[in-house]
C-alpha cells in the first residue's frame, strides 16, 4: 500500500474536482439545451399566454447556463484555475435577471443596481494589469 502524501492527496482531489466539474458541465449543458428548446417553442408558439416577460426570463436563464458552462470550460483551459472575471459576469447577469423578474419594489431595484455598479468596479479592477493573470 502506498503512503498517502500531501502531493498524492492534492493530485487525487484535483482529479476528483475535475471529474465532478465535468459532470456538472454535462448537467448544465442538458439544462442549456432544454432552455433552448423552451425558447424555440416560445418563438414558434403564438399562444397568447406567452408574453415577453416570460421570453426575456428564458433568454437570461439561457445566458446563465451558457456562462456557467463557459466558466467550467475556461477552468480546464487555464490549467485548473477559475478566472475571477467569469464569476463577476455571472453575478451581473444574475442580478439583471432579478431586476427584470422582480422590479415591483423600487428600493430593491436600486439596491440591485448598486450591486451591479459594485461588480462593474470589481470587474474593472480585476482587468487591470496588477491583477491580470491570463
Amino acid at each position: 500500500m502506498k503512503k498517502i502524501t500531501p502531493k498524492r492527496l492534492s493530485k487525487f482531489m484535483k482529479r476528483l474536482l475535475s471529474g465532478l466539474l465535468l459532470a456538472l458541465a454535462l448537467i448544465l449543458s442538458g439544462f442549456l439545451l432544454r432552455t433552448t428548446w423552451v425558447l424555440v417553442s416560445l418563438l414558434t408558439d403564438s399562444h397568447p399566454a406567452h408574453n415577453s416577460h416570460e421570453m426575456v426570463a428564458a433568454i437570461i436563464t439561457w445566458f446563465l447556463y451558457f456562462e456557467f458552462v463557459a466558466l467550467i470550460a475556461k477552468y480546464f483551459e487555464s490549467k485548473l484555475h477559475f478566472p475571477l472575471r467569469y464569476f463577476i459576469y455571472i453575478g451581473i447577469t444574475a442580478i439583471v435577471r432579478l431586476i427584470i423578474l422582480n422590479h415591483e419594489n423600487p428600493r430593491g431595484t436600486l439596491v440591485y443596481s448598486v450591486a451591479i455598479l459594485v461588480l462593474l468596479g470589481a470587474l474593472f479592477i480585476s482587468n487591470t494589469r496588477l491583477l491580470k493573470r491570463i
